[in-house]
């Protein structure tokens, strides 16, 4: 076993702190890679918190990790001692069911293995995510990371970008079409990069009138505030796409009205309670309401290549990992342009 260095919260209502754990060792198709740096995602608050429960403990939060290779196992054919290497929010899946072999591993029928919080495919060794100092993975779920681009800013790609880039492939989000981005934060400010690099027509949906220089800034074309009727009227019917980041609860219904015939709102933030929508915001224009998770390892490595080429990075502050609990509580706040990433060599 790998004796390992970690942040972990022991049950949901203490703190995270230093804790000593071991990884299993390299096996024949594994890859270990030094964690250099660690995203820190929304999602990881509320796992410690077992807000949406199910919540295992021991947990090790992280799943936008960055490192360099250590050690390959011997049947290892893509990654050599030295590469620049990434695991987003998966470790493994069943591989056998038909979305696996489609490349859509987030969509295993059989249960995929998330990075942490997660059983493997065994059915009871837990997961340990990226707030550590290394990480053992299967090669097929690691990711290569081009060192064009500063690793920092790489690793909120892992799941801020493509949970972001998925729906707009999905979708074929690009020329001629209008997007707006509702919510300007870790998601939506990619959102908004990967709109404007597809060719979209961009428009930050936003409360906060003070996030609009950030949002051109961003590339953004447009900004309207949503709390002010004028704005909102403006733009009545007039979206083909409407990427949703937000986790707060919003009325769905509202927005459904910006959307012309046949247009698509695409829910990718996860809000505490159930929407309420009614029907004639659907059948009113022939609207859809949809929802995108992570993309597949196939997608993610498409992403990270098509980010390496297009010079697309998020936009971070960098902590030191004793200072996460103060950054969960701005980003609670919304303080935080626009992630943060853990410099693992704080551990």
């Amino acid at each position: 076993m790998i004796a390992t260095k970690g942040y972990a919260v022991q049950d949901a209502k203490t703190d995270l702190a230093p804790w000593d754990f071991e990884r299993r060792e390299v096996g024949p198709h594994d890859v270990q890679f030094d964690i250099l740096f660690c995203g820190v995602c929304h999602s990881d608050l509320h796992q410690i918190k077992d807000d949406w429960g199910g919540s295992i403990y021991p947990m090790v939060p992280g799943h936008e990790i960055v490192g360099k290779v250590v050690k390959v196992g011997s049947h290892v054919k893509k990654f050599k001692i030295g590469d620049i290497a990434g695991t987003g929010c998966l470790v493994d899946s069943c591989r056998s069911c038909e979305n696996c072999k489609e490349g859509l591993e987030q969509f295993c029928l059989k249960g995929r293995t998330d990075t942490y919080n997660a059983l493997g495919q065994d059915g009871k060794t837990p997961t340990y995510g990226g707030y550590s100092n290394t990480i053992v993975v299967h090669e097929d779920f690691v990711l290569q990371v081009s060192d064009k681009l500063p690793l920092a800013a790489v690793a909120p790609l892992l799941c801020a970008g493509i949970t972001t880039y998925s729906p707009l492939r999905h979708w074929k989000v690009g020329k001629g079409h209008k997007l707006a981005v509702l919510g300007l934060g870790g998601l939506g400010h990619m959102a908004v990069k990967f709109g404007v690099s597809f060719g979209a027509e961009v428009t930050v949906l936003s409360t906060s009138a003070n996030k609009e220089a950030d949002a051109r800034k961003l590339g953004a074309h447009n900004f309207i505030v949503t709390k002010d009727a004028k704005q909102l009227e403006s733009v009545a019917g007039s979206f083909d796409f409407i990427l949703d980041t937000v986790s707060a609860p919003h009325d769905l219904n509202l927005y459904l009205s910006l959307l012309r015939v046949n247009g698509v709102h695409i829910c990718v933030g996860v809000p505490p309670t159930p929407y309420e929508i009614q029907a004639f915001s659907l059948i009113g224009g022939r609207r859809s309401l949809a929802g995108s998770l992570i993309g597949g390892l196939p997608e993610t490595q498409e992403m990270l290549d098509y980010c390496a080429e297009h010079g697309i990075v998020s936009e971070i502050e960098m902590i030191d990992i004793k200072n996460v609990h103060e950054a969960y509580d701005r980003m609670t706040k919304g303080d935080v342009r626009y992630r943060f990433v853990i410099d693992m060599a704080t551990l």
